[in-house]
């Protein structure tokens, strides 16, 4: 594809729409993104994973920009790499940027080129962690090696953090740096990441950028009933895959009730203003998925966020047919809006049972920033900056990411790491999906606008 309209020339350019971004930058973010994804960092869950190899790769980089990047493991080869870049006022609040190094697994088998080759086609960057999140992973890079060159310090303390083990529990990763290394982040008030700013197209020609403002809770769950052993042809009133097998009906078949939070309503609130129909969400009898079925395609920004969620997804009992076993369990990915963990809790000792009892197998708190604040209007100005006929918008993720680690530590998060994208490139869908890209004009557009937009937080 051909690049958008800017400098091409090395070093620093003049002042404009394209800001300071040079030839270098945009050429590093592609080869940046190319190379990590050609490096296997899958995590198939229960530490099977070794982010080392990237983590080495980008604190080689962030040293050639000048900086000092400390590596930090908690358990060997699950490696975390931090680095700070001061700020020109030390009395200024710490911005945290951070994204994570490891993928999802991908099975060559499914994809039109392999999950792991980095192969830029036609234009585009093709590989797992295109988009979650090694393309963002590069961008970081690209700028701030942009900056070295220019000889730029922003206005306030950037740290720069790269984490292992975000793709399963973070335990190896963000929690693990949060807990032993809370110093690393001193002065962080506000950080950036994944999963906001990129082209969600709408129809009709309306171009959307929703910039996530909250994350819906993790409540994984164990599901176990315990029964009376016997033989497969006789009858048993204890049978514990019976009473696991109707918990998990029950919890799948709920229809959780309709809780919408700041960022939801604000969101419902733009879209639906976008689409030229004006809501009243505190009207008693305002119809929400009345509502979401005239927005079309941007109603899926927000419906999985209405209400709180319980999925089943995993069953587990017995050895053979014949035999009833006398254990039985079951795992359920669940979600929480924020404030509805309560209702998430009670709900659940009620949905599971007298005979089935529960536990949290994960669990992670819900997240959610304010819109209305200085940090937003930033950073919807940056996009629109580049692209005038943007219309950002407000957002909850119905998952989660490293901020809910590092909001233990007083860090409000954002979803920011910025694509343009054309029609077709489904942002959404390619996240742990099949034949994973990126367009080479949407990594340099995010590098132009997460550097001006770190320029100017």
């Amino acid at each position: 594809m051909a690049d958008a309209p800017g400098p091409t020339a090395p070093g620093p350019t003049a002042p404009g729409p394209l800001g300071p971004v040079d030839r270098q930058a945009l050429d590093e973010v592609v080869t940046f993104t190319s190379e990590l994804i050609r490096i296997d960092t899958t995590n198939r869950g229960g530490g099977d994973c070794q982010e080392r190899p990237a983590a080495e790769y980008v604190a080689e980089r962030l040293a050639g920009a000048g900086l000092e990047p400390v590596m930090l493991e908690r358990t060997p080869g699950r490696t975390n790499v931090v680095a700070r870049i001061p700020g020109t006022d030390p009395s200024a609040d710490a911005l945290l940027v951070h994204g994570h190094l490891d993928v999802v697994p991908a099975e060559p088998a499914d994809w039109t080129v392999h999950p792991f080759s980095g192969e830029v086609r036609d234009g585009v960057v093709w590989g797992r962690g295109a988009v979650d999140m090694k393309n963002m992973d590069a961008m970081v890079l690209a700028t701030v090696r942009g900056w070295a060159r220019e000889g730029f310090r922003p206005p306030r303390d950037i740290v720069i953090a790269y984490t292992a083990d975000e793709e399963d529990s973070a335990a190896d990763g963000s929690g693990f740096l949060a807990e032993q290394h809370p110093e690393l982040f001193e002065g962080c008030t506000e950080g950036i990441s994944e999963s906001g700013a990129f082209t969600f197209h709408a129809g009709q020609g309306l171009s959307l950028y929703p910039i996530a403002a909250g994350e819906r809770g993790t409540g994984w769950l164990k599901l176990t009933a315990e029964g009376r052993a016997g033989h497969g042809s006789k009858v048993n009133r204890e049978n514990a895959v019976t009473a696991v097998a109707a918990a998990v009906a029950r919890i799948g078949e709920h229809e959780w009730p309709i809780r919408l939070t700041p960022t939801v309503r604000a969101a419902i609130t733009e879209i639906a203003a976008l689409h030229g129909i004006s809501v009243d969400l505190d009207d008693p009898g305002f119809d929400v998925p009345q509502l979401l079925a005239k927005l079309g395609p941007a109603a899926t920004l927000v419906q999985n966020t209405i209400r709180n969620s319980s999925n089943p997804t995993m069953l587990g009992a017995g050895y053979k047919v014949n035999v009833i076993p006398g254990h039985a369990t079951a795992f359920i990915d669940g979600r929480f809006v924020p404030g509805g963990e309560d209702e998430f809790h009670e709900t659940l000792d009620r949905l599971t049972g007298p005979l089935v009892s529960w536990e949290f197998y994960h669990r992670e708190q819900s997240l959610q920033a304010p819109v209305d604040s200085p940090t937003y209007a930033k950073l919807r100005a940056a996009v629109e900056t580049f692209d005038p006929g943007a219309h950002t918008v407000p957002y909850c993720m119905s998952g989660g990411t490293d901020a809910k680690q590092f909001a233990k530590l007083g860090i409000t998060g954002y979803g920011f790491s910025p694509l343009k994208l054309p029609p077709g490139i489904d942002y959404q869908a390619l996240f742990h999906g099949v034949d994973e890209r990126v367009p080479v004009d949407a990594l340099h557009f995010g590098v132009r606008v997460l550097d001006h937009y770190l320029r100017t937080a």
